[in-house]
């Protein structure tokens, strides 16, 4: 559907440079029978270029394509209307423009929750960040397995993470029997005080899904849209404050292993393998029980603190929530379990309803 939407106006770009030529007096166009005047050449070659122009935005700049696209629309079909006789075929492909400017005001405008996301990070990232480095020494109150995976994901000597972004591919799913939706996402958190900002964009029987997910003060939403138009979920509370703040929990753990030596997090030892932390956020204290291998790797986090959410998004059930995590890579200074699922444990059985693959990370990201 995209490669035939660029192709369609394109052409129906270029097909406009035929009145402009027409009324330039360029060529012999038999073809166009109505009279088309000098000032109006300008009007069809002002169409023709918004139109490309158009498809530039729509593969560059998909957030403000809406703009250009709407003034496309509304030239060309100036330029239409004046030789109706010989162009009015030309409004099939403004329709097709306008379905597309359409949903990318609905996806994309002032009222989107891509909109949302990105005004909430902006405001986030006006907090200062900070350059002390980790010291070894500030280790020690850790428990043993926990240091030595600071240790090894080359957290010490770097300094003390204050937010951190993000980029995701992957597919998720609502239950064991669902089908799999493809995703790409963005996330921007930070780490005092404690917030989480994730935005994902995903495909559900072929129509676009927009997720916004927001935990700052302590306090959660979740909302989810097809279309950029259509609410589907909206939740918030007590309960979904808690969920939120064990899975910000799980990001600190694996995707910004610095900040477990935030004082939000208290620890307890446990084993060699094993340590467990317990993580306030506003009014909740969560806890999550850490899992290493024989190579100081985290391999796997397990909350039961963390509740499902209904398809409707009206109930939760809670249920143990672990995230087996492997193919450990550099991400700047860093080495991050690059893959990891999400799964949940009900009595039917445990099943994966998430897989993600870090795509980019960066850390102390700077005010834009």
């Amino acid at each position: 559907m995209r490669a035939l939407f660029i192709v369609v106006i394109v052409a129906h770009g270029l097909l406009h440079l035929l009145g402009a030529a027409k009324g330039f007096g360029i060529g012999d166009l038999p073809q166009l029978t109505t009279p088309i005047r000098r000032g109006m050449g300008l009007l069809w070659l002002l169409a023709s270029v918004l139109m490309l122009a158009s498809v530039v935005g729509f593969l560059t700049a998909p957030s403000s394509f809406w703009l250009v696209g709407a003034m496309a629309i509304v030239i060309s079909q100036l330029a239409i209307v004046t030789a109706w006789r010989d162009a009015r075929f030309g409004t099939i492909g403004n329709g097709l423009l306008l379905i597309c400017v359409v949903y990318s005001f609905l996806a994309a405008g002032p009222g989107s929750l891509r909109r949302e996301y990105r005004r909430a990070v902006r405001e986030g990232l006006a907090r200062p960040t900070g350059t002390r480095l980790v010291r070894e020494e500030e280790l020690a109150p850790l428990p043993a397995p926990v240091q030595r995976y600071l240790r090894r994901v080359g957290a010490v000597g770097q300094p003390h993470v204050v937010n951190y972004r993000l980029r995701f591919r992957g597919r998720i799913r609502s239950g064991p029997g669902a089908p799999w939706m493809p995703f790409t996402a963005d996330q921007q958190s930070f780490v005092a005080p404690p917030a989480r900002l994730f935005f994902l964009h995903a495909s559900m029987k072929h129509l676009p899904v927009d997720v916004f997910h927001d935990l700052v003060d302590g306090h959660a939403r979740m909302r989810v849209r097809v279309a950029g138009a259509v609410s589907m979920v909206e939740a918030s509370g007590a309960i979904m404050d808690r969920s939120e703040a064990v899975t910000l929990l799980n990001d600190l753990c694996f995707l910004a292993p610095p900040a477990l030596l935030d004082s939000a997090l208290r620890w307890e030892a446990m084993d060699e393998l094993r340590a467990r932390a317990h993580f306030t956020s506003g009014t909740q204290t969560i806890s999550a029980t850490l899992i290493f291998d024989a190579a100081d790797h985290l391999v796997d986090f397990v909350s039961d603190d963390r509740s499902q959410l209904s398809a409707d998004g009206k109930s939760f059930t809670q249920l143990r929530f672990t995230t087996p995590a492997t193919d450990y890579r550099r991400f700047g200074p860093y080495l991050l379990a690059a893959r990891a699922e999400a799964h949940w444990h009900p009595q039917s059985g445990e099943f994966s309803y998430g897989e993600f693959e870090i795509v980019e990370a960066q850390f102390n990201v700077g005010a834009p």
